[in-house]
């Protein structure tokens, strides 16, 4: 049983530390999407075709 209390505490705190490493990942995504999507709607005046 102990066994099976140590393994499921690594793997929690691993699940948990995941889910942070994601969020983290996925709000900077957001962020530098966002960010470039403007630039390039601020930047298509200049564009002549």
């Amino acid at each position: 049983m102990e066994r099976i209390y140590k393994t499921m505490t690594t793997t929690g705190a691993g699940s948990v530390a995941l889910g942070i490493v994601v969020l983290v990942t996925g709000i900077a995504t957001g962020v530098v999407a966002i960010v470039n999507g403007a630039r390039l709607l601020k930047d298509r005046k200049r564009i002549i075709f």
